[in-house]
């Protein structure tokens, strides 16, 4: 299948490029580099587009005779996204709808998009379903939520066949640490504790330490990239036979703060600074997935279900890769 994938030199977009050249398919990578990186894009075809251009989008899906779109295009940050709401909307919202009005008038009616646990703010539950209530609290997941009901109206019109795949926390690099997490500035806590091992940054700040959680600080799943790569291809191959598809992505098990700093501790062999510090609003205590759904349905299973097995593969990248990709 000849795949447009938006957003294919970023993080999860390049190792989702390499995953389905490897497994058959055609990827054209459509990025316009603003967070991506040209170095992460090997051996297929590049296209440098903003997706706020409808023109270029529609001849690209045209000329290229694409059959399915992946989306991996948003802009991911939960703090920016509440001093900057327009960005957000314009990127995430705005930006989405033209990708899905190309499709329409080029006939394309598959649609995989990378979705969020953010859609469910604040849940009071221990393991989130995709029942649970969606309730986001900033732009971030409010955007994502706004472009799966998008989905569900226009999947009506029998013109969109989709699936919505709600991620917890990505993490790792994939192709035996060869496409890992290079983004400016750095907000994930996996990533910012390596740069903490390897005197990158002189400590790691733990938000609040009075949780309710086995060592009071807060805990999320963690899932590896390439585990996120195999539900998206078989999303896709699900989409053949139905015409909507919506899963949860996490190993259903949390690590916490703690648990992630002595874990890349152990792995680095390096000792880390702790800096205690005051809660940041809206975490909420622990954020975990039930994944059963996207077992059931699209027969995934995860292989990578041990936080330092995900570690080591992030390691890896860093240290092969120090300052990130060289564009």
């Amino acid at each position: 299948m000849k795949v447009l994938v938006c957003g294919g030199a970023g993080y999860i977009g390049s190792n989702m490029t390499a995953v389905l050249a490897q497994n058959g398919h055609e990827p054209i990578v459509y990025d316009n580099l603003s967070k991506g990186h040209r170095a992460a894009v090997h051996g297929v075809k590049f296209v440098h587009g903003d997706l706020s251009n409808f023109e270029l989008l529609l001849r690209t899906m045209r000329e290229h005779r694409i059959e399915a779109v992946m989306h991996f295009a948003a802009f991911i940050e939960v703090g920016e996204s509440v001093s900057q709401p327009l960005r957000y909307y314009r990127n995430n919202l705005a930006n989405a709808l033209t990708v899905l009005e190309a499709m329409e008038n080029a006939g394309v009616d598959k649609f995989v998009f990378s979705s969020t646990a953010a859609v469910y703010g604040m849940p009071d539950v221990g393991l989130i379903t995709e029942e649970t209530p969606k309730n986001p609290i900033n732009p971030y997941g409010d955007s994502k939520w706004d472009v799966e009901r998008i989905c569900q109206f226009q999947c009506r019109t029998r013109r969109l066949r989709y699936a919505a795949l709600r991620y917890f926390n990505a993490c790792g690099a994939g192709q035996d640490g060869k496409l890992g997490e290079d983004h400016t500035p750095e907000s994930h806590l996996i990533p910012l504790v390596i740069y903490a091992a390897m005197g990158k940054r002189a400590d790691i700040k733990i938000f609040g330490t009075d949780y309710p959680t086995s060592d009071g600080t807060c805990i999320r799943d963690y899932i590896h990239v390439e585990d996120l790569c195999s539900a998206h291809l078989l999303g896709l191959k699900a989409l053949d036979s139905t015409n909507e598809v919506v899963c949860n992505l996490g190993i259903g098990k949390g690590y916490s703060v703690r648990q992630v700093i002595d874990t890349v501790k152990k792995v680095s062999g390096k000792d880390v600074k702790v800096v205690e510090d005051q809660r940041r609003a809206g975490d909420p205590p622990v954020l975990t997935a039930d994944s059963s759904k996207a077992m059931r349905e699209l027969g995934w299973k995860p292989k990578y279900t041990s936080l330092e097995g995900i570690i080591e593969t992030a390691w890896k990248w860093h240290n092969s890769h120090p300052d990130g990709y060289e564009d």
